[in-house]
């Protein structure tokens, strides 16, 4: 395997924050982009940030050519790794959500990894053994309530690995379940105080905030990224810990009213 040189958004926070400090300390030369382009404490000499934003498509461009050109000139090659963790969530009824809201998610989460790629997969052509890492969800295989267009997000880059695969792109997608991050805190609620739903919606977020809290660390994912990029021919799909494991499972053995219903349960009652 000579895959040594990463790019990964969404850097400087989570799960994209603990995959940057895990490559940099196994060896990687590590390119990590984010909005505000900046980590806490001291920067390891091998990782380079840069500020991006994901929804803006000339700024993509301009800074992915300007990496790759980096690490060419660095180490002789350029970007071999794509791990694409900027996201964001929006909490919410389907019905009510703003459709504006509805857009800003889309636009980071699903059309922020098409712009980047985009900008990036030409270049990374000419590579060996160049690999696609999309960070998804169980969420982006059993839909959750008043987190719809969060999974929507989701479901679509479960689609989309999946056609890159076909087209002949090494593509994987981690499906990551309840880890502790700053993107509980950082999630967008869209229930406006008159909703029909703000009941049950609050009684959501409220369960869906605790159990993220009292999930895994983000190390734990990060470690699974990075068997995945070490590998010849990665999976897929990738789910991240045993029990989510399991869930994925019953979702392919159970029939779908009743995995609905199951969920219902779970963050409705």
């Amino acid at each position: 395997m000579q895959r040594k040189n990463i790019l990964i958004t969404g850097a400087t926070s989570g799960i994209g924050l603990a995959s940057l400090h895990l490559f940099a300390t196994k060896g990687w030369n590590v390119w990590g982009v984010s909005r505000r382009g900046k980590i806490e404490g001291e920067k390891p000499s091998n990782v380079h940030l840069y500020s991006l934003d994901v929804t803006n498509q000339g700024q993509v461009e301009e800074t992915v050519k300007k990496i790759n050109s980096e690490a060419q000139k660095l180490t002789g090659k350029g970007i071999q790794v794509i791990l694409h963790c900027a996201g964001f969530g929006i909490a919410g009824a389907a019905e009510d959500t703003p459709l504006e809201a509805v857009y800003q998610q889309f636009e980071t989460n699903y059309f922020g990894v098409l712009r980047v790629n985009a900008a990036l997969l030409p270049l990374m052509r000419s590579e060996e053994d160049s690999l696609v890492i999309l960070l998804g969800s169980v969420g982006g295989k059993i839909s959750l309530p008043f987190q719809s267009h969060y999974s929507a997000t989701k479901f679509a880059l479960e689609a989309y690995s999946d056609a890159l695969r076909m087209e002949g792109i090494k593509a994987t997608i981690v499906e990551a379940g309840d880890t502790k991050t700053p993107f509980t805190a950082q999630r967008k609620v869209a229930i406006p105080p008159n909703s029909p739903y703000s009941e049950q919606g609050a009684r959501a977020i409220k369960k869906m905030s605790a159990d993220e809290q009292g999930g895994y660390p983000p190390l734990k994912v990060a470690r699974v990224i990075y068997k995945l990029a070490n590998q010849k021919s990665p999976p897929p799909r990738k789910a991240v810990g045993v029990s989510y494991k399991l869930i994925l499972l019953l979702k392919r053995l159970l029939p779908d009213r009743l995995v609905l219903f199951i969920v219902k349960r779970l963050y409705l009652t």
